[in-house]
């Protein structure tokens, strides 16, 4: 190697940064001693920000083009180098290419359970996930309170500081949305761009923005899925007593479909369990609107008398049966004109106006005819 080559070798002639990695956020530009010389190109494409360093301060900064290094163009490297009538001679800077694009499919979660208070199921856990897209949006305050001396700073080395602050705003934005727990799921949307903004203000110290936050679901513990899976099977089912009739005959149809063996015993035994149902219900038809059961009580005794209800002074008596009137009577508390009730009268009416209790009072006899 010649002499010239030798010189030539520690100069550099062209300053870039081809990302194939998809995660780099940060890389610092190798220059191992090699010295900068004056008039080498600097390329900073797009979705990148060229920032020098030297003597531990962050000088210029180049936005995405290309550029001729010289003394006009580096006005804060220069004055820290004392660069005072320009420079001619190779120079020593790092150069860090940080990375201004979109960071998608980062992921978040919840490791723990984040505990609610529902108006409707009360005190509730709830898990989510999801993911988001980071972006950053002053590279001297990236580098200044998360790289340093980092030569490759990648998504990974601040995915878990970021998680932790995520995961810490969820629970908030959660609980201060004041939607019921089922209703969650529908305003996921609005819940995450909450989110993004809320997250991008807490991070604008560290020069990071989250311009997109996806919440991909929110769930429950698995025993509380399960309870709500069976109220949702109980309300499509509607009338349980219809479904079960359903239900047997079809199994009844089934099983007429494959005479012989166990499937004949199980239809003769679904049939037989149908029509007592079916007997049952055509009974309960037949009998007497006396015989049905009042609301809120049992039916009556079948031959029992029916029982009164007298209205004395104002306050409801009974129930009396016809058996007891003849004491009432004795005792003044039930006279012909008492209004009295039983069940399937359509309102109270008086005693002597009943033909089952007409019998009760003492005949009285008409008045006498005039004398002529």
């Amino acid at each position: 190697m010649g002499l010239f080559d030798k010189v030539k070798g520690q100069f550099i002639d062209i300053v870039e940064f081809l990302d194939d990695s998809r995660d780099t956020l940060v890389w610092r530009f190798p220059r191992q001693g090699n010295e900068i010389k004056n008039n080498a190109q600097l390329v900073v494409r797009e979705g990148q920000v060229a920032v020098f360093e030297s003597e531990g301060q962050i000088a210029d900064v180049f936005t995405p083009g290309t550029y001729t290094l010289e003394t006009k163009n580096l006005p804060i490297l220069s004055t820290i180098k004392g660069w005072k009538y320009g420079f001619n001679s190779p120079f020593k800077a790092e150069v860090y290419f940080v990375g201004m694009r979109q960071y998608t499919d980062m992921k978040w979660g919840t490791q723990n359970p984040v505990t609610l208070r529902d108006a409707e199921f009360g005190m509730v856990r709830l898990r989510a996930f999801g993911t988001y897209s980071l972006q950053v949006v002053d590279a001297a305050k990236m580098l200044r309170q998360l790289v340093g001396t980092d030569p490759q700073f990648r998504t990974d080395e601040v995915s878990e500081f970021l998680r932790q602050n995520i995961v810490s705003q969820v629970g908030t934005a959660l609980g201060n949305s004041n939607l019921p727990m089922l209703d969650l799921a529908t305003n996921q949307q609005t819940i995450g761009d909450t989110l993004a903004g809320t997250l991008t203000t807490n991070l604008a110290d560290f020069g990071i923005s989250i311009p997109r936050f996806v919440i991909e679901n929110i769930s429950m513990p698995k025993e509380v899925e399960e309870a709500l899976d069976k109220r949702t099977s109980m309300g499509v089912l509607g009338n349980l007593d219809q479904y079960a009739k359903f239900q047997a005959a079809e199994a009844i149809g089934d099983a007429a479909n494959n005479p012989g063996g166990a499937g004949e015993g199980l239809g003769m035994g679904m049939g037989m369990a149908l029509g007592q149902q079916m007997a049952n219900n055509l009974n309960q038809q037949s009998q007497p609107a006396a015989q049905q059961a009042p609301a809120g009580g049992p039916p009556p005794i079948p031959g029992a008398a029916a029982a009164f209800f007298l209205a004395v002074n104002g306050q409801q008596v009974g129930p009396v049966t016809v058996a007891e009137m003849p004491a009432k009577v004795a005792s003044g508390e039930l006279t012909p004109s008492t209004l009295v009730w039983r069940d399937g009268m359509p309102q109270w009416t008086a005693a002597s106006e009943l033909p089952e209790l007409r019998s009760i009072f003492p005949a009285t006899p008409p008045p006498l005819p005039p004398q002529a």
